[in-house]
């Protein structure tokens, strides 16, 4: 496809026929008659180069570069300087502004071709170069999901990331993805629930930077990208290229990322929970609720989750004889029992006074070691894949 080129400049004439010679030149032209319109047309047009004369009426090119700059959709797309301002106070104005390069009139068409030219392969260059670092930096997405509410998915996810963290020294995220039912912020005594603020927004405004700065550290030396607790922002749960948005730029800035889906397979979660390299399912040793978690691991399997990707945690929250046997849950659910943890109530309850992770509460509890054993299965899993 033709790299397009938007010239941005008030003189008709220099529109007609700078446009012209690049045309013939085989680039796609889209161009504006003034700065407004300029800034209207870069961030519609998506172009690959602006080519920007600086002196017009109403917003003169410094400051049309200036405002292309902060918008996160044109902040890298190069940007020419092509004026009759001479002076090396406007070329230094130009280049301070956010030009990259600086060309002035009148000048041979083939010199104007070769600074289009070089500006288009550094581009091309730069933009190889962030997708390498981009692919060099992808997380390892690790999702957490129940097939009913009220079994521990949250505390989980948690105690999985804490423990990743302590295991690897390596950077961990954990991130509440169910608007309205947030329940770590409350347990850890954290204030800051940013989730809301990127499902509001556009998914184009969700950059790495916005994520990096939402990232509240936690103590215990993971990340955290909580959700609130008020049941009116659960609608935002429909938000699905602003999840997508969200994940992708999430990828780029941490080695492992621990996602709570809570319960049930929201849209959104049908299309992030294929992403994961590992998907814990939580059940509960109940007849119902492994029929349930059964249906579940079934529509895992259809969204295009591998088997092999799906590990199941027997989380037995309390001490009672109605709770059935591993072995029997293991046979009636079908599929293997990564790890089984036994009810702890008092160190739940003693990491929530604390508000930290049990993990960390006790150290050498049987949780801590199971948790542990959890981690070793999601790291075995992603060296085999490699």
């Amino acid at each position: 496809m033709a790299e397009k080129i938007l010239i941005i400049d008030d003189d008709l004439d220099t529109l007609k026929l700078v446009g012209l010679m690049l045309q013939r030149q085989g680039y796609q032209i889209c161009v504006a008659a003034n700065g407004p319109q300029g800034i209207a047309k870069a961030v519609e047009e998506h172009p690959d180069l602006i080519l920007l004369d600086v002196m017009m009426p109403e917003m003169d090119g410094y400051e049309v570069a200036r405002r292309l700059r902060q918008n996160p959709l044109t902040v890298e797309t190069p940007i020419l300087m092509f004026t009759a301002k001479s002076q090396l106070d406007d070329k230094v104005m130009g280049f301070e502004a956010g030009a990259d390069d600086y060309l002035t009139k009148p000048t041979h068409p083939l010199e104007l071709q070769a600074h289009i030219r070089a500006l288009l392969n550094r581009a091309k260059k730069s933009a190889a170069q962030r997708s390498e670092e981009v692919k060099e930096q992808t997380a390892h997405l690790i999702g957490v999901i129940a097939a009913r509410g009220g079994l521990g998915v949250s505390t989980i996810a948690l105690n999985l990331a804490v423990s990743l963290f302590g295991r690897t020294q390596s950077e961990v995220s954990l991130v509440e993805l169910v608007p309205g039912k947030g329940t770590l912020g409350f347990d850890l005594g954290v204030n800051q629930k940013n989730l809301v603020k990127f499902l509001q927004s556009l998914p184009a405004d969700i950059t790495a930077e916005h994520v990096k700065k939402a990232l509240v550290p936690h103590i215990s030396g993971i990340k955290l990208l909580l959700a609130s607790e008020t049941p009116s922002d659960l609608p935002l749960a429909n938000q699905i290229p602003q999840y997508q948005a969200l994940i992708e730029q999430l990828s780029s800035l941490t080695r492992y990322a621990v996602l709570d889906f809570g319960s049930g397979l929201l849209p959104f979660a049908q299309k992030l929970l294929p992403k994961c390299q590992d998907v814990v399912v939580v059940i509960e040793g109940m007849p119902n609720t492994i029929l349930h978690s059964r249906v579940l691991i079934e529509d895992l399997i259809k969204l295009g989750v591998p088997k092999e990707h799906i590990a199941v945690v027997l989380n037995n929250r309390v001490r009672s004889d109605t709770l059935l046997p591993a072995t029997t849950v293991q046979e009636k659910l079908g599929y293997p029992i990564v790890i089984t943890l036994t009810p702890a109530p008092e160190l739940i309850m003693q990491a929530v006074r604390l508000q930290t992770a049990a993990v960390l509460c006790q150290p050498d509890s049987l949780m801590s070691k199971q948790m542990v054993k959890l981690v070793d299965h999601v790291l075995q899993n992603e060296s085999r894949r490699k």
